[in-house]
């Protein structure tokens, strides 16, 4: 559900509204020498890795807020860049693109199962947008009011009916007739998952010591390494630019927590399967400790690789570039 504002501006974040007009027209010399002037009307931002594009008058839309007062309170060569001359914010980049959705219109409007609320009210704070943290403190509020089985972690609306629970049938009657509480316990086995596996209910899913879900979690990296002509004394290994992970998207999140990059698959529901997740270091052992310390053990692993002489890659004639990609099949019973 869309996060309201009545004191809106004019659309896309574009500046005051008309009844304040004439103020702003009488600070136009403050607000020269502030730097507004100094902006290019098309801002680049690089907030933690992530690139956004967007106009000047979005960024500044909400008065008071921490991007109000670089982007108009400050030249900018007072804010700080990246190498290619981008303005640098080192914050969350993935949850930023919802702080500039809020900027464009002073709406919001989340995904279903978004499981980011309570970070994304952090952000809030910390770029000072007061409506925009109270509004996410409530929301999370009224969902934790809610039983934690019935919660949908979805859109901020407080007020929409929980969806029903996976696996319950209704009663069966026992052989017999036989009645009491075990002729009313709900049978979560008669029902199936489009696999032919039976859907489990959230307490169902998880083993009986642990409290921990089962399932299958992949590790996928592409290496490579070079060997010249001095064979070992010149190799360089494994070379490893980046490590994918594949599974259950609550698993991954269980096992690997901030260090997963969620960009390529950014609203992906808990009980889902994504393969488009990566890490966001480069360790294969840092991912096995990890895996390890969750109560994962390693089930199969396959790897293939091809050889290529260094000239066809521009590298010296008598190298060999060897590529290989593996991947780790682990499991949690």
């Amino acid at each position: 559900m869309a996060l309201a504002d009545s004191a809106r501006g004019l659309p896309n974040g574009g500046g005051v509204s008309p009844a304040a007009g004439s103020g702003a027209a009488g600070s136009g010399a403050a607000a020269a020498a502030g730097g507004w002037s100094s902006f290019p009307e098309i801002v680049e931002l690089n907030v933690g890795g992530q690139v956004y594009v967007t106009r000047r008058c979005t960024v500044v839309s909400v008065r008071d807020s921490l991007l109000w007062r670089m982007f108009s309170q400050q030249q900018p060569s007072e804010l700080p860049r990246d190498s290619k001359g981008r303005f640098f914010l080192d914050r969350d980049g993935f949850l930023f693109r919802y702080i500039l959705d809020y900027l464009r219109d002073l709406q919001l409007v989340l995904p279903e199962h978004f499981p980011e609320r309570s970070r994304l009210q952090r952000e809030a704070e910390y770029f000072q947008l007061p409506d925009l943290a109270r509004r996410l403190a409530q929301a999370r509020a009224a969902a934790a009011a809610r039983p934690a089985a019935l919660h949908r972690d979805g859109s901020l609306c407080a007020d929409e009916p929980p969806p029903p629970l996976l696996g319950y049938l209704e009663a069966e009657p026992l052989e017999g007739g036989g009645g009491g509480a075990a002729a009313s316990a709900p049978s979560p086995t008669a029902s199936r998952s489009p696999s032919g596996g039976p859907l489990l209910t959230p307490s169902q899913s998880l083993d009986g010591a642990g409290g921990r879900r089962s399932g299958y979690i992949t590790i996928g990296y592409r290496g490579s390494y070079t060997i010249g002509r001095e064979a070992q004394a010149d190799a360089k290994f494994r070379r490893v630019a980046r490590i994918t992970v594949c599974g259950k998207t609550a698993l991954a999140k269980e096992v690997f927590g901030e260090t997963l990059n969620e960009s390529r698959d950014p609203d992906r529901p808990p009980e889902r399967y994504t393969a488009r997740y990566y890490l966001k270091f480069n360790f294969l052992e840092q991912a096995f400790d990890r895996l390890s310390e969750a109560g994962f053990r390693m089930a199969a692993c396959s790897s293939t690789g091809t050889c290529a002489f260094a000239p066809e890659q521009g590298g010296p004639a008598d190298d060999k570039i060897w590529t290989s990609y593996t991947e780790y099949v682990f499991c949690r019973d």
